[in-house]
């Protein structure tokens, strides 16, 4: 289902503010936020889009959003890397560096990366129709990851994708699961919502043949405009060869190879 919105260029992060006004600004931002599907395309197209473009169906560009950081300048910066795909190709990437404005505070990552994020957008020429964020989405104390502020900013489809589980709690026990298995990760006591509701998934997207080895899953979370089903869906159908979906891996990668390049100039 399509619905209208519009950009919320006015809740952007801003690192100046206080804890309050930013936790205040999150509640905002979660109040904004859409988890469920609202899309401009048929969401299978988005998590299978190499099975939508061998069938010649126009994909979706999905674009896959990380950080690296240069820890050694003054003032420390975010190299903020974007990877934008379509049919499993890349067509674009792009970076950004920016200064780092405010230290790590857990459930306020939005204000220390957000900026730089929305900086490293800016340069893309194309237009993406989903994102897929290197972090949490609605599994946030306050329902606003940072997955889902930028996704409210843009008023664009948003994953988080998290390798941590920040707050809620598995329904069930995660140990060692076969791949594709997805357990619902409920809001309690720490979470801005009624105990019990689903926030996301803990999605395991590869899994070693050993008993003796185990791969920890992704914690997967709508960020909006997209639901927690669909966000599993795309997070399981892009980790196509590894364990976390290839934009956000790409774009990793990219970041580690920017960080490189600039080292060496």
């Amino acid at each position: 289902m399509t619905t209208s919105h519009d950009p919320r260029p006015d809740l952007a992060p801003q690192a100046d503010l206080s804890r309050e006004e930013m936790e205040s600004l999150q509640r905002e931002i979660a109040d904004a936020a859409i988890f469920e599907d609202s899309l401009e395309f048929e969401s299978d197209a988005l998590s299978s889009p190499l099975e939508a473009a061998a069938a010649g169906a126009e994909t979706p560009i999905v674009a896959g959003v990380d950080q690296s950081f240069l820890l050694d300048s003054e003032p420390e910066r975010a190299l903020s890397a974007v990877v934008a795909m379509r049919g499993g190709e890349v067509i674009e990437r792009v970076h950004a560096v920016t200064p780092l404005e405010i230290p790590y505070v857990p459930g306020l990552l939005a204000f220390r990366e957000g900026g730089p994020i929305l900086a490293a957008l800016e340069e893309l020429s194309v237009d993406p129709d989903c994102y897929l964020f290197d972090g949490s989405g609605r599994i946030h104390f306050r329902q606003a990851g940072i997955a889902t502020h930028v996704g409210v900013v843009l008023d664009a489809p948003s994953v988080g994708v998290a390798k941590s589980l920040l707050c809620g709690k598995p329904r069930e026990d995660l140990e060692n699961r076969q791949p594709g298995v997805r357990v619902p990760i409920e809001a309690n006591g720490r979470v801005d919502a009624l105990e019990g509701t689903v926030l996301g998934y803990a999605v395991q997207t590869r899994q070693y043949d050993s008993p003796n080895r185990s791969i920890n899953p992704l914690y997967v979370s709508p960020g909006h405009r997209v639901s927690a089903e669909t966000a599993a869906d795309v997070a399981f159908d892009l980790a196509t060869s590894y364990k976390l979906p290839e934009p956000i891996r790409l774009a990793d990668a990219y970041a580690d190879e920017a960080k490189r390049e600039r080292r060496r100039t």
